[in-house]
Formats: C-alpha cells, structure tokens, sequence
C-alpha cells in the first residue's frame, strides 16, 4: 500500500469518522425519483445506501416509477394525462402503475441482494421488506377534473414502520396506498416520502432527483457566479416559494423544494435535493461538511443546546407555570443553578422554548430525564421531540444504555415514544430513596438502542 494513499486516506477517514457518530441510530427517509433508476443509478444508489445502513442509519426507501408508467402507457397506446401536476389515474394507468411498481421492486431487491466480492455490498446483508403502511384516499374531482384513481394519504403506519427499522431492515415503499376496503390508489413519490418523513419525525428527508439542487439566483443558468446553495434556512425557502411559479414538472424549482419545506415545517430537522446524476452524492452530501446539494434547514434547530448558567432564568420562567399547576415537581433557583449543565433548552431569539434534565445514574448504566417542558405558545410544534432526542443524544454518549421519565399526566405522551411503564422498585437505588409515594408517579424506561 502506497504512502501517497495513507498519507491520504488516513486525515479523510478521521474527518469522516465524527459524521458517522453523528447519524448513528438516525432515521433517513430517502425518495428516488423514478428517472434515476431509468438512467441506470439503481446500482451505485444501492450500494451507496447499504453503506450508509451498515453504519447504524435506519433508512425508508421510497422509489418513484414516473418513466416507467409513462413508458408502459405508450406501449398500450394510451397517453400520459396530468393535471395541477398530478397523474390521472384512469384504470389503464392504474394497471400500468401496479406492473411499473411490481417491476421496480423486484429490481430494487435484485439490487439490495448482490454481495459480490470486491464490491461495496462484499458480505453485507441488507433485509428489504415492504408492506401496506399507507392508506389513502381519493384526490377525488377538483376544479371539474377527475383524478379517479389518484390518491392522496390519509394516514402512515408509524408503528408498522418503526418495528420493521428496529428489526434492522431497509423498509421500501412504492407510491401507492390502499383504502380501508382494500381499493388501490396511485401516490407521488414525493407525498409519500415527505408524510413517512413527517410522521416519523426521521431525521433527514433526502430526494435523489434530476436535478443539483437550488442555485443560488433559481432564476439564472448554471455559472461559476451561480452556484447550488448548499444550505437555505427555511424562512428564506418559504420565501422563494412565493416568488415561484406553481411548480408541474419536476425539473421546477419549487417541485421539490415545496416538500422540503413542508417535512422542515413539520419537524423533521434536514431536507435534502440531490442529484442522482453525480456518482456517490449521497456520500457527499452526508459525510462532507459542505455537501454537494441544497439542505433546507430550520434555523431554530441550531438553537437546541445544553444550558448554562445565564439560562437559570428563562428555564425557571418556563416551568414555573407547570410547578404550580402540579404537571411538574417544584425546584428551587438554587437546584436549577446547581445542576444548569445538565440541562438541554431549545432557545430562539433570546427565548426558551423548551428544556429538559438529564440526570445520570452511572452504575445502572441510566438516567432520569426530568422537567420536560415545552412553552405552551409552541406546543405541537415538534420542540418536545427535539428535546427528547437531543437527550438520548446525551446519554448514548455518556454511555448508558436506558433513560427513565416519572410522570403523573402525560405517560401516553412517552409510550407512543418508546418508553414501556414499569414498577418503581426498576429504579436505581438512589432515585428510588427520592422517590415520593404519595405522588405516585408512573415510571417510565426507553432503551436506547
């Protein structure tokens, strides 16, 4: 092995090394356009994704099969028909949809199956499974046009879908749903991917698209003085939107980039535009700081941090409210001061959000996460998600294996989260010495994987 190749790829691979920490345990919901696996990217797109699994991200994979049913019309003589840039899915098109669909899974498997030596898939197994996880409704007539059988979502298996992720398999979706009656209703790939997103709160919403990504000046051509914005805050996003026209095709700027704003805005933290074209942007976009595509991000999410003393104030402001109302177990300035570091807020514009505790308990290998609490003015908008999951964060890297919540009013809010009730004799000998048995409050446990 050459010097020339250690002296490179020794400093490259540290470099990468903290990105893999980072998403570890992480979920991405990854849309690819039906176009990419026409243009023949099925392959490399696979062996890309299987890397990104093999280093601990939990991955959906929702393909899109637009070429492919356009191609399976003309060859019956039937013509493509779209309208507010949605397929009119007459039963022609439904029955080309259903073949169009059944092919690309088979190829997508095919793909995910191949474990050649000297290949980045070498003695990987990778587990695809699909399923009903969406069911749909009709798009129904609108504006006097008849979708028939186009559908929209009514609603995702979030549970279905989590327990396929916790068993370790890649989960691939084709855009369709099914009704409560068991009729079929043709989807975007587009609305699929960013509802999955959405609902499971995952971590990143990636479009694998034919096009680079937002540039700069949208409205200006390819040039050195114009290029791909790598990172657009989601208030600027919004803005250009208004700007666009309403986008039909999915070379539009806005095509894509509405969806992205649409999974920011409902609490998934990154979306991505990529572009399938270039080899390995999956890669780059994920292990490179500066990345290859456009990320819309929420700027208020760069505000979830720990706390530190000049946030005693705006933490005491926040939770003194549920103190009095009983929701939380009342703590002195002097207990906050005294344990601030602990502490993780969600702050915007000089503003607490929220926060929450996160107590260690190091010889049983877990802590208590105390004081949850969101501002009532921001309620439902994800923050206690955010708070959550930065305090998992905190914990698998000091190490412990389980975090615990006791709660008298909000316990259905943590089991629809993973937490499992338990007896309060679980609880580390010195919490259960604390622990107040005239509140009686209901323990909590997660494990974090």
């Amino acid at each position: 092995m050459s010097a020339v190749f250690n002296f490179t790829f020794v400093p490259w691979f540290r470099s990468v090394a903290p990105y893999i920490h980072t998403h570890r345990g992480k979920t991405f919901v990854v849309g690819m356009a039906g176009e990419a696996i026409a243009a023949g990217k099925l392959q490399s797109i696979a062996q890309d994704l299987a890397l990104i699994q093999a280093m601990g991200v939990r991955i959906v994979l929702v393909h899109g099969f637009r070429p492919q049913v356009n191609e399976q019309l003309r060859a019956k003589g039937h013509q493509a028909r779209y309208s507010h840039g949605i397929r009119i899915t007459d039963e022609v098109a439904l029955d080309c949809a259903q073949e169009a669909a059944g092919q690309l899974r088979y190829e997508i498997e095919a793909a995910f199956s191949q474990g050649l030596p000297n290949t980045p898939m070498a003695g990987a197994t990778v587990r695809v499974i699909s399923g009903n996880f969406i069911t749909a409704r009709p798009v129904g007539i609108v504006d006097g046009v008849d979708f028939q059988h186009s559908g929209s979502i009514r609603k995702v298996d979030v549970a279905g879908l989590l327990r396929t992720l916790d068993m370790g398999a890649l989960v691939l979706l084709s855009p369709f749903g099914f009704s409560p009656t068991g009729e079929a209703f043709n989807l975007t790939m587009e609305e699929v991917a960013t509802s999955v997103a959405t609902a499971l709160q995952a971590d990143k919403l990636i479009f694998l698209t034919e096009v680079p990504g937002i540039r700069m000046q949208p409205g200006e051509p390819e040039s050195e003085d114009n290029p791909i914005d790598t990172e657009l805050p989601l208030a600027a996003a919004e803005q250009l939107l208004a700007t666009l026209p309403t986008p039909q095709q999915p070379t539009d700027t806005g095509f894509y980039l509405q969806h992205c704003v649409k999974a920011c805005k409902a609490g998934v933290e990154r979306s991505h535009i990529l572009p399938f074209a270039l080899d390995g942007s999956l890669l780059l976009e994920i292990y490179v700081h500066d990345g290859i595509g456009t990320m819309v991000i929420d700027e208020k999410l760069e505000s979830v941090r720990e706390a530190s003393s000049d946030d005693v104030g705006g933490i005491l402001q926040l939770i003194e409210p549920f103190e009095k109302d009983g929701t939380l177990v009342k703590r002195s300035r002097t207990e906050i001061e005294r344990d601030a570091h602990l502490y993780t807020v969600i702050e915007h514009d000089g503003v607490i959000f929220a926060c929450a505790a996160l107590y260690p308990y190091p010889e049983a290998k877990t802590a208590e996460m105390a004081a949850l609490t969101v501002s009532p003015q921001s309620q439902g908008q994800g923050d206690g998600e955010k708070v959550l999951k930065r305090i998992e964060h905190r914990a698998r890297q000091a190490g412990l294996t389980s975090i615990f919540v006791l709660t008298t009013r909000t316990m259905h809010w943590f089991i629809k989260r993973g937490f499992q009730p338990v007896d309060p004799d679980w609880l580390p000998e010195a919490r259960k010495r604390k622990y107040n048995w005239d509140r009686r409050s209901q323990v909590l446990v997660k494990k974090l994987g």
